[in-house]
């Protein structure tokens, strides 16, 4: 093969799949452009999840006649011009390739006034096929319509999810730049509708008004300083910890960035006071000189690269440490400094049980009844039809005192039956040690019990036979923007994703969802949390996807949910009823994730150890 030249067309094609991934990309490249302009007043239309049409009107500066026919061609900007330009970047977009990325992809239609002149003038393409300017109807401002995404290319199409799904991210989108800049007002419509609507005012009223007040409520102010760098905005206790890291944001210089350096630094101020499988929120604004920071390290300008990451490093940490190490109070020292009043803070004192999502709702959760003096019960209950060379498995441990305590006799006897032989004590709460023909058996109790779950949701779900428990009371829970897109696609699905699993959703409000019921072998686990998760992996590859190539991950994290937990007190019968399951279970030597599950301690070993015979 010889080296050639690749035509202008199949250039704008490969720039396009660096910059336009699915519509909200496009949508944030607008919206930058609209800030850039100086915008104070931004309109977001979408139809079918931005797919069918994605429209941005604002009132900016707009664009000259002579200038519109370079709009939408690649590496044409108004806003650099040399290299010192780049490496002090101000402004939000600076490349001139969003434009016509998105044009190339799309058919784009630009209308636009500039000050200057008597009317406005539009200019069109389909593709890479661009029109003539022509004039237009528009008192002040711009118009971009962006319509059929990637209709000139199907193979990229494809990988576009549901209309709700793109919706989601959209609106994501949406979010990060209103809350980047609370002096401009935003609304959002999709299919006709009106979804938010954002007046212009101050930084803690447009947190409030995006992030929910339970948030504003729960959130200290930051306000540091020292040298050439500020920190400012909110960051929320630890009792508002999150199960995903669904309410983080960080700016740089108003641009919203994914800094693991920034990342980092925020979750060692966290470390020691949230549990690690938290996450906290925020919304934190870095100033600091344009020429110390480089933003032209990705397309999609998510990334950033300090020039002293180090001091960047140690200014945040300090900064988050000393404010949530003094949440009630002023915070003191030489140029850091914390709002005495925070107007969004309630008095809780007498509010309902609070959910870390900030919704009230009763908290739910099944308890198996574990009291020693009642395991013949639970064991009776769960697993009397188990079969053992004796008989059935209750009447095998019939030699049980009233303490539950087994008889010398029945640890003694023969056990050639069990491989795991018969329980002794539990330790810690964590391992169960068990005497077999070689010696000591050390049990990992949750490890064991989940892959034995595990097997079982699989054998379910293989036979079409995953059985609903349903809710005495349904749950209810607030639900982020992906969340409720992937309860909204599996029920519009025609087969539905979640009964398919064993749950029951359902949808009560825009950002509500109910557990109505959940399946039968996981009726002992945290309601919420297990939906949360489950809606999680099917939002991030889609119900099909996730029920044929991702299916064991999820029946993995659906039986971690409904494995036995670590400090939970297991009477003998108990342990001994999990030893017989783990012998009557494929692969339960080793746990979802590979690690083991038990391990033996030959008597050799045991004799080794306290120099036995020496």
């Amino acid at each position: 093969m010889h080296i050639h030249l690749l035509s202008d067309q199949l250039i704008s094609q490969i720039a396009a799949g660096e910059v336009v991934e699915r519509p909200a990309s496009a949508l944030k490249e607008l919206l930058e452009n609209s800030l850039d302009a100086d915008s104070d007043e931004i309109q977001v239309t979408l139809m079918q999840g931005g797919i069918k049409q994605l429209r941005v009107a604002d009132n900016g500066k707009g664009v000259a006649k002579a200038d519109l026919s370079l709009a939408l061609t690649r590496h044409a900007t108004s806003k650099i011009n040399t290299l010192e330009d780049l490496e002090s970047v101000a402004s939000l977009g600076f490349r001139g390739e969003a434009l016509a990325s998105i044009a190339s992809i799309s058919r784009t239609q630009l209308i636009s006034k500039h000050g200057s002149e008597k009317h406005a003038w539009r200019i069109s393409s389909v593709g890479s096929d661009i029109s003539e300017i022509e004039p237009a109807a528009l008192d002040a401002g711009t118009i971009v319509e962006v319509s059929d995404v990637y209709f000139n290319t199907p193979a990229r199409r494809k990988f576009l999810k549901t209309d709700a799904t793109e919706y989601g991210h959209c609106e994501e989108a949406f979010t990060r730049i209103a809350l980047s800049r609370a002096d401009v007002g935003f609304l959002l419509q999709h299919n006709g509708k009106a979804t938010m609507r954002l007046t212009k005012g101050d930084a803690h009223k447009r947190f409030a008004d995006v992030l929910g007040h339970e948030f504003a409520s729960e959130a200290i102010t930051i306000d540091s300083f020292v040298a050439e760098l500020k920190l400012w905005g909110l960051a929320a206790k630890p009792t508002f910890s999150r199960h995903a890291r669904d309410t983080q944001y960080v700016y740089v210089n108003g641009r919203f960035v994914r800094d693991k350096l920034i990342s980092h630094a925020i979750r060692q101020a966290y470390q020691d006071v949230l549990h690690h499988d938290r996450h906290p929120a925020y919304v934190l604004f870095l100033e600091c000189d344009p020429q110390m920071v480089d933003v032209n390290v990705h397309p999609a300008k998510t990334e950033v690269r300090f020039r002293d990451g180090q001091s960047i490093h140690r200014f945040i940490f300090h900064a988050l440490h000393k404010a949530l190490a003094t949440p009630t109070g002023a915070v003191s020292g030489v140029g850091v400094t914390q709002a005495q009043h925070n107007p969004f803070q309630q008095d809780t004192s007498s509010a309902l049980t609070q959910a870390n999502n900030g919704l009230t709702y009763p908290t739910y959760q099944s308890q198996i009844d574990l009291r020693a003096g009642e395991a013949g019960s639970f064991y009776n209950r769960k697993f009397a039809d188990i079969k053992t060379p004796s008989g059935t498995y209750t009447e095998s441990y019939a030699q049980m005192n009233s303490d539950g305590v087994m008889s010398e006799l029945a640890v003694q006897r023969d056990n050639t039956d069990f491989p795991l032989g018969f329980a002794l004590a539990q330790l810690h709460g964590v391992y169960i040690l068990a005497q077999n023909q070689q010696g000591l058996v050390v049990v990992d109790m949750h490890a064991a019990h989940e892959r034995i779950m595990y097997e079982r949701l699989k054998q379910a779900m293989e036979s079409d036979q995953v059985a609903m428990q349903p809710l005495l009371l349904p749950v209810s829970f607030y639900a982020d923007r992906l969340e409720m897109a992937a309860v909204q696609e599996a029920i519009s699905a025609g087969n539905d994703y979640l009964a398919q699993l064993g749950f029951d959703i359902a949808v009560l409000s825009p950002t509500t969802l109910a557990v109505r019921a959940v399946p039968v072998m996981l009726q002992d686990a945290d309601a919420v949390k297990l939906a949360r998760d489950v809606l999680r992996d099917l939002s991030a590859f889609g119900g099909s996807r996730a029920l044929t190539e991702r299916r064991n991950e999820m029946l993995g994290t659906m039986a971690c949910h409904a494995a036995v937990r670590a400090n939970r007190a297991l009477a003998l019968p108990e342990m001994n009823a999990l030893l017989r399951d783990m012998e009557a279970t494929e692969r339960s030597g080793q746990c979802n994730h590979g690690r083991p599950t038990w391990f033996q301690v030959s008597m050799q070993d045991l004799d080794k150890m306290f120099m036995r015979g020496k």
